[in-house]
């Protein structure tokens, strides 16, 4: 099936490991060129856009703090001035620290909302003025959770917060430039195999299944096929929705 994809620019931010990783290689097997955003790790970054060119893709990695929101609106300028134009944005970045309220720092609360909900806002607003300034169509994916339904009752209430403002601000967004065919859509995640949920999920395995309908957790592969088809060409007719892929945790 032809999605529509080939030789389309994609910036995915958190693009060196985990969900970011094979969704940048899932695009570039399908023809895009690609732009990540990596925080620490240069080498596994550089491991990424090695793997993409090998598929005969452009390839460029930018290290960036999306706590700090010019930064993050700069990241997408840069992805233009590399490659000349941007057809699709995935706002995958995101940390999940642990701490319950009671024991929440102010710092640690500010923090997650700046890179989790404050960088998507800069980078959609700066990637959808690119699109109206040069009246062509867009896809931005937001990639939220299961926790901004559900809430957290394991100290990660910062967390859900910022997942569930991402929801009502991708909306919001859809709203407004779903007349300028730029579609807006969020996927909620359930329980991912990566890095940021190793160490609990080796502590809580049980817990964690348990909530599982499907009795296994996602691999980010699978999750990186379905967020390939939300920013081709065969999902032209959604926006504003948000794809549940928790394996059952989510029902709606």
């Amino acid at each position: 099936m032809d999605l529509g994809i080939k030789e389309k620019v994609a910036i995915i931010t958190g693009g060196s490991r985990g969900v970011g990783r094979e969704t940048a290689l899932a695009l570039a097997r399908e023809g895009a060129n690609i732009a990540i955003t990596y925080q620490g790790s240069q080498e596994k970054a550089q491991d990424v856009v090695s793997e993409i060119r090998a598929l005969g893709c452009k390839a460029v990695a930018f290290q960036v703090n999306l706590a700090d929101a010019h930064a993050a609106k700069e990241v997408v300028l840069k992805s233009i001035a590399y490659f000349g134009d941007v057809d699709v944005l995935i706002n995958n970045a995101g940390v999940w620290p642990t701490s319950y309220v009671k024991d929440m720092r102010l710092e640690d609360w500010k923090e997650t909302l700046d890179i989790n909900l404050t960088s998507v806002f800069q980078t959609c607003k700066t990637f959808s003025n690119h699109c109206l300034d040069k009246k062509k169509s867009g896809k931005i994916l937001n990639i939220t959770s299961q926790a901004a339904f559900h809430g957290s009752t394991t100290g990660h209430a910062h967390y859900a917060a910022s997942k569930a403002g991402m929801v009502g601000f991708t909306i919001s967004l859809a709203r407004e430039l779903a007349k300028s065919e730029i579609n807006v859509n969020n996927l909620a995640l359930g329980i991912v195999e990566t890095d940021m949920i190793k160490d609990s999920l080796q502590k809580n395995k049980e817990y964690y299944m348990n909530r599982i309908p499907l009795g296994r957790v996602a691999s980010p592969r699978e999750i990186a096929d379905i967020a390939t088809f939300l920013v081709s060409e065969k999902a032209n007719y959604l926006t504003g929705a948000t794809i549940d892929a928790t394996g059952g945790m989510l029902m709606r």
